[in-house]
């Protein structure tokens, strides 16, 4: 495994009203971040909130290119972020206690904190396709360039942790700073990651690694 210290190249907030991030997701163009009762979506140049959505947002948040999914509870709500209308919803795995969200080639990758899973379901219907064990609580999860990506917080220690897709073994490990922990996390699609910092009420932007060997082929998700 390669163990590197995380950097962070910025941060975001506290924003106002705003007491803990619990999911984060990037749409291309605005963050997303889920803070109790809304969902806010905020400008990753200037920082600044563009706009919110009444929606119940308790957890996970991810995109699918048209539509946001929001955990709130024991079910994912799928939401139009033009009109802020929910769609459908369906429930999520093994009940509530849910913590991240993702979208990856067609599917809702859904980490479960305590039971240290991570869930591939079937977007229309929620049922179960996979899952991944891992050896810490999960507190976020995305898909970049075929890599899976997960953040942990446990023990007062955090990190962003790629796994391997099929077994969950961990590859690579970037550890958060003493007291910095991860709630929620989304790639931007190339070289960041956007993670949520729980109570502190702030998104952090981390670097992500250059690879030193060929990234993890996306057929192994398949």
């Amino acid at each position: 495994m390669n163990l590197s210290a995380a950097e962070i190249v910025r941060e975001y907030g506290p924003f106002p009203g705003v007491t803990k991030v619990n999911g984060v997701t990037y749409d291309g163009q605005q963050v997303w971040i889920a803070v109790g009762d809304k969902l806010n979506a905020f400008d990753p140049v200037s920082g600044i909130v563009l706009r919110s959505i009444d929606v119940p947002a308790h957890a996970g948040t991810a995109f699918d290119g048209q539509h946001l999914y929001q955990i709130a509870d024991d079910r994912i709500q799928k939401i139009d972020p033009k009109t802020g209308e929910v769609l459908a919803t369906f429930p999520t795995p093994a009940g509530s206690g849910h913590s991240g969200l993702a979208w990856a080639e067609g599917t809702l990758w859904v980490a479960h904190y305590e039971e240290r899973k991570i869930y591939q379901i079937d977007p229309q219907t929620g049922t179960v396709l996979r899952s991944i064990e891992t050896t810490r609580f999960v507190t976020g999860v995305t898909w970049v360039d075929g890599e899976l990506w997960h953040g942990s917080w446990e023990d007062e220690g955090s990190d962003l942790r790629r796994v391997d897709p099929k077994t969950g073994e961990v590859l690579e490990s970037l550890e958060m700073p003493p007291g910095v922990g991860v709630s929620g996390l989304e790639s931007d699609g190339g070289d960041q990651f956007f993670c949520g910092g729980g109570s502190s009420g702030k998104v952090r932007a981390v670097r992500r690694p250059k690879r030193r060997t060929a990234a993890t082929s996306a057929s192994t998700t398949k």
